[in-house]
């Protein structure tokens, strides 16, 4: 049974519903899955999983809110190479460039992309419920 862990930050709670759907895609295949908030993960439990889900909107000029979620992802960045991860989050405005440098960024830390990332325009439809479901399956 691989370790999964879904990591996230929310601001009005899409990103928060998608994280739900992540998990229960993974649970769903087999997987033992353990759910986060930006603040309460740290680089130091990476290599506790076998897979991680990140999650975060698209904040400001498309980028990772930077309070909590930015500072935690760039300490875990230095354990990317190798580990499979996914990426998910809602944005309001823009075409998803925060996303498609994140998926950059990812790739060039070494990370095996599990699947496409997920994202979605303010609340997820079901269209984005099911790609949630998806991306949860993929990782497990």
């Amino acid at each position: 049974m691989s370790k999964v862990a879904v990591v996230y930050w929310s601001g009005t709670g899409n990103t928060e519903l998608m994280a739900g759907k992540v998990v229960e895609g993974a649970k769903a295949a087999g997987a033992d899955v353990t759910l986060f908030t930006a603040a309460e993960f740290g680089a130091e439990q990476m290599d506790q999983f076998d897979a991680v889900a990140f999650g975060c909107p698209s904040m400001g000029a498309e980028q990772l809110e930077e309070s909590e979620f930015e500072p935690m992802f760039s300490a875990c960045e230095a354990k990317l190479s190798g580990k499979k991860i996914a990426l998910f989050g809602s944005y309001g405005w823009g075409d998803g460039e925060w996303m498609r440098t994140w998926e950059e960024t990812c790739r060039n830390d070494g990370a095996q992309l599990a699947c496409g990332c997920v994202i979605c325009n303010e609340a997820p439809d079901d269209e984005a419920d099911a790609a949630c479901l998806a991306l949860g399956k993929a990782l497990a």
